[in-house]
Order: C-alpha cells, then structure tokens, then sequence
C-alpha cells in the first residue's frame, strides 16, 4: 500500500507555481458525479482504453460485470439497484447510515477479490484491470467511489500526504472517501484488508476557498472523520465545506501516472522516447487540470532530465507556488524550488 512513498522521493517537488486559473473551473455544489453506469465514469474508461494494445481487451463494464457474476452468482447491477433501493426505504439516518458503512464495506471486498492483484506499474489502467487483474490506489478508488455513487450515495476520492503511521508523501496514495446519512466522512481503502482506514493528512476540494486543500484529519470513534483542519492557516474546514475531488483532476491523476511509470520514463533509467512520453502525459494533465501540483511538479522534473533546464526551472516555481497556496509545500517540491532558484 505503500511501496510509492518511498519510490516516489525520486519525484517529490515536480511542479509548482501559479497556473493560469479560471472561476469555470469551480466544482459545483455537490459531490462530483460519476456514477458507474454513467457517462462520466466512462470517460475515465476511455481514457485508458484509448493507450489498450490491440486486440482490445474486453470493454471494463462488461468484464467486470462478468466477473461479479461468477463469482456471486447474482448481477452486479441488480445488487447495486437493490441496495439503493433498501437504502432509500430506511429513513432513519443512524439505520442508513449504518447500511451505507455495510455497502462501502461489500464493495471494498469485492474490488479486491475480481481485481485481486495490486501494481504501481500497471495498476492505474482500466484495461489492465481485466488483462491482468492488477488495480492500483487510484483505479481502485475511482471505481468504489463510483459503485458507491451508483448504489445512491455520496462518495469520491481524495489523495494522502500522510499514512496512520506518520509518514508523509507527495501526495502518494489515494482513498475513496464516503459520506453518510449521519453527517460523517468515512475513508475506504482498497490497498488495505480493512475497509476503513485513518489517514491522518488528505488532499480535497475545498468549496469556500474554491481551490485544493492539504487538510489533517481527526477521528472519531470507529474510525469516522470528526473533523478536517487545513495546513494553510489551521483553521477548521467545516465538513459541508469539504469535498472530494472533481472529474478534471482524477483524469490530470490518471495521466500523472502515465507519465510516471511510462517505461523509460523520469523513474529510474531514462531513454529519449521514453521522457519524451512521461512529458506528453505530464502536459496533458496539467490541460485537464492546471492546479494538480503534483503534474506540474513532475513535468518540471521531466524536463530537467530532457536538458530543458529554463522550462524545469519555470515548472518547479509553479508547483512550489501551487503547493504553497494549497498549504503544504513536500521536501521535493522545496528541493527543487531550491535548485530553481540557484
């Protein structure tokens, strides 16, 4: 679950700085939304089926449905249709609270056991998913967060800065995040044999500042979010200003990792061809979302290893801004404001 934290120092403090940034990018009131049957949760398919080898896999929705079924012996689809339905029978918040915990629950198991291996290097596509069974943090909270939404509730995902054990990252994992009836956030995580977990630093959007935010996180009984406090001036984020993150930025997320782990990429030995294509990713992350400090960082590391020493220099200054503004700046991200300045 955590192997990326320590490969990922190899990265920290890609990109940084002000990027041009537009009141349209403001995420509506609500929940980002992108259930599984939906369109939206389709884009995200189609992103990564657009890279698949040929022959194409088979489509992800049919597989996975497929795999459900024989697994189960009963429709994914008519088990997310009747949970939602036993879900808005129960009016009492407690009750449906407790139904919701038990749903983000089942789906958690099932995730891990129709896509039972886990890969930093492959994990985040959704065709490898059914060439391989491998699924990684992103891809595997991307899809609980949308069975969850399907199934009625409200769900997403936010990225970690920090583990229950303290250590900290560059925005190194991420979770699905739930929010039940009874006013509670819950955090599933797929990475780990138990459904609920306590990050202790995440990364959200915060509706008030209209902007992302690195928050720490207090826990309640049971594991249940009581409280997020943001790192840029520890102040408390009231929870119904919390929310998790948009479409934009999990699609930037999603092409971050490709830029990362394409082979021969800015992990470990580097080919022309191969930082050539971690920056065609990187560069098309930060289109989809300019204000991911993590793509920006990155590229700015990509273009220091291409010898395009000037870019590097304007990317690291971004990112540094970027993470400054968003309240918390990682040890790479400083290291390479450092460099930029020399």
């Amino acid at each position: 679950m955590f192997r990326r934290f320590s490969r990922r120092r190899v990265l920290q403090g890609l990109l940084g700085g002000l990027v041009l940034w537009s009141p349209a990018r403001a995420r509506p009131a609500g929940f980002p939304q992108y259930p599984y049957r939906s369109i939206v949760f389709g884009r995200f398919l189609d992103d990564s089926y657009a890279l698949a080898p040929t022959p194409g896999p088979k489509p992800f929705r049919e597989w996975l449905e497929a795999a459900y079924q024989a697994r189960y012996q009963e429709s994914l689809r008519q088990a997310l249709a009747q949970r939602r339905a036993r879900l808005e029978a129960t009016p009492d918040p407690r009750k449906r609270a407790a139904l919701e915990e038990a749903t983000a629950a089942w789906l958690h198991r099932a995730v891990k056991a129709l896509i039972p291996r886990f890969s930093l290097e492959r994990g985040f596509e959704f065709f490898n998913a059914v060439r391989f069974g491998e699924r990684q943090c992103l891809l595997q909270s991307v899809l609980i967060a949308g069975l969850l939404q399907e199934a009625g509730l409200e769900a997403g995902v936010a990225m970690v800065w920090k583990n229950p054990l303290g250590q900290e990252s560059n925005l190194g994992h991420a979770v699905a995040l739930l929010r039940g009836s009874d006013g509670q956030d819950r955090l599933v995580d797929a990475s780990d044999p138990t459904p609920f977990m306590r990050h202790p630093g995440l990364y959200l959007w915060d509706a008030s500042a209209r902007d992302y935010r690195f928050v720490e996180v207090s826990f309640g009984p049971e594991g249940v979010v009581r409280g997020y406090t943001r790192l840029a001036d520890g102040r408390p984020l009231p929870l119904g200003q919390a929310r998790p993150l948009d479409t934009a930025f999990l699609r930037s997320q999603f092409d971050y990792y490709r830029g990362e782990r394409a082979p021969g990429g800015f992990i470990g030995p580097s080919t022309p061809a191969g930082l050539e294509a971690s920056a065609r990713f990187l560069e098309r992350a930060i289109v989809r979302q300019p204000r991911n400090p993590l793509a920006v960082y990155g590229l700015g590391y990509v273009y220091r290893k291409q010898g395009r020493l000037e870019a590097a220099r304007k990317q690291f200054q971004r990112a540094y801004r970027l993470y400054l503004a968003q309240g918390h700046v990682p040890p790479g991200p400083q290291e390479a404001q450092r460099w930029a300045e020399a």
